[in-house]
């Protein structure tokens, strides 16, 4: 492509926010969707629970799972925003214990600003990354915007007796976090100065396949992926949707290098924000400082499965217990 291209056109610039934390905050969008699922014989995950895809049983022994992801950009890079989008849009199969089978690029453009050779390298970016999950991405759809979108609606496969959900959490269970938390202080960071941070870079293009695959073999019945309500906002609804609370063990949650450094110089979203302040009224932070909060309602995007359960190479962060006083302690 064109290299004065990529290099005159800070993507994350053209954007108010970047990656998941342009979320509609948590709350707003509960209250957005509340009374508007309806009961389906063959719908088994649906909008009640909060989880990460759709799914919905076909034949005997099978379910289709169905999800959509896209956001502004959150790295500059055309390339690596694109791959980023599509890891993070098959996160959601991966989340739900399937596999994803089939891709269609969503994009919004503002091609009266942007060249359309950027745009072609997000979408090379994201046909990479499908390709290395095994997931053909067969067309889309395009939208002349002022501000750039990107993501990819996918479907997936799975069995219906070994579906990841939100609700099955139970007292006893450990929590188990497969990727580092850090992503949305390290992007903040990068959209005010530029500077580049190739470990948040890895860790948001990093397939969620293999964590999903060894949960599900292990047995795993419950878990969710980290991104835009940060740790605490995911644990929040995984715990509330199953009926139980859920205690987190502070200095065994892992962090990027240079997240501290961020928070520490002021480069927190406002979607990370509004995430702590959606939590607070149901969870004890006593323990932790504010900092230290705000890291645990960090907005990821494209982050880790949080599984209740153990999966190989990923620590333990804390556990699941009888529902108490509060739906997440932090100790």
């Amino acid at each position: 492509m064109d290299l004065e291209a990529a290099t005159t056109h800070r993507l994350t610039q053209y954007a108010h926010g970047g990656g998941c934390a342009c979320k509609i905050p948590p709350g707003e969008l509960e209250a957005m969707v509340s009374g508007l699922a309806e009961p389906h014989p063959e719908l088994l995950v649906g909008l009640d629970g909060g989880d990460d895809a759709a799914a919905v049983r076909i034949g005997v022994d099978g379910a289709v799972l169905s999800t959509a992801d896209f956001f502004t950009p959150v790295v500059d890079d055309a390339y690596d925003w694109g791959r980023i989008a599509a890891a993070n849009a098959l996160s959601d199969i991966y989340a739900m214990g399937g596999r994803p089978v089939l891709a269609i690029n969503l994009l919004c453009w503002p091609r009266d600003v942007l060249p359309v050779e950027l745009a072609r390298e997000v979408l090379r970016g994201g046909a990479d990354v499908a390709r290395a999950a095994g997931c053909p991405v067969a067309g889309g759809h395009s939208v002349d915007d002022p501000e750039p979108k990107y993501g990819m609606a996918v479907t997936g496969l799975c069995d219906p007796d070994a579906l990841l959900r939100n609700d099955a959490g139970r007292p006893g269970l450990p929590l188990s976090l497969t990727k580092p938390l850090g992503i949305g202080v390290l992007n903040t960071r990068h959209k005010a100065t530029g500077e580049v941070f190739p470990q948040a870079v890895e860790a948001m293009t990093t397939l969620n396949a293999k964590a999903a695959a060894d949960a599900v073999a292990a047995g795993v019945r419950c878990a969710t992926d980290v991104t835009g309500f940060g740790l605490l906002g995911h644990l929040f609804k995984l715990a509330r949707a199953s009926g139980v609370s859920a205690v987190v063990d502070a200095a065994a949650v892992p962090y990027l290098p240079g997240a501290r450094g961020a928070l520490r110089d002021g480069y927190v979203s406002g979607g990370t924000k509004r995430n702590l302040d959606w939590v607070r009224p149901h969870t004890d932070l006593s323990a932790v400082d504010e900092d230290e909060a705000l890291l645990l309602a960090d907005a990821q995007t494209s982050g880790g499965l949080l599984v209740a359960g153990e999966v190989p190479g990923a620590p333990v962060v804390g556990e699941l217990v009888p529902r108490g006083g509060h739906v997440v302690t932090i100790r």
